[in-house]
């Protein structure tokens, strides 16, 4: 089991220079997690990309639906103090903080790409391809 950021989910789905790690990654565990906050954000990835004119709007909507199938959405509200507190320590937001504490909570790792969390929580946060390397 492990703790997704967003751009991982996208990066699955969104051909970029780290879709071979993370397509690695889900092969390696497929156990993926993330607070249910990652649905409205892989949606305005979506729409960044329709907007953008590189995919259609059916084609988000099979990429949306794949993701729900794929990532596990947990409810973490009730942490709201713990959240406040890690974004405020940390500077990164709060919809960020959202995923470590889910993999705090978890006792996870937190995978991702955002080099904001990989700065500010080193001791949680990996790369896809760090992640990989150390599990051997």
């Amino acid at each position: 089991m492990i703790v997704v950021t967003t751009n991982i989910v996208a990066g699955l789905y969104l051909k970029n220079p780290n879709t071979a790690d993370i397509q690695a990654l889900l092969v390696h565990d497929p156990h993926w997690f993330a607070p249910r906050l990652w649905r409205s954000e892989f949606r305005s990835v979506l729409i960044q990309y329709i907007r953008h004119g590189t995919i259609a709007l059916v084609d988000a909507w099979d990429l949306m639906a794949a993701g729900e199938r794929l990532v596990d959405a947990v409810d973490i509200e009730a942490m709201s103090a713990r959240i406040l507190r890690l974004a405020h320590s940390s500077g990164c937001s709060a919809y960020d903080c959202e995923f470590v504490a889910l993999a705090r909570d978890t006792g996870t790792v937190l995978i991702t790409l955002d080099d904001k969390l990989l700065a500010a929580f080193p001791s949680i946060a990996t790369t896809p391809a760090a992640f990989l390397a150390a599990s051997g």
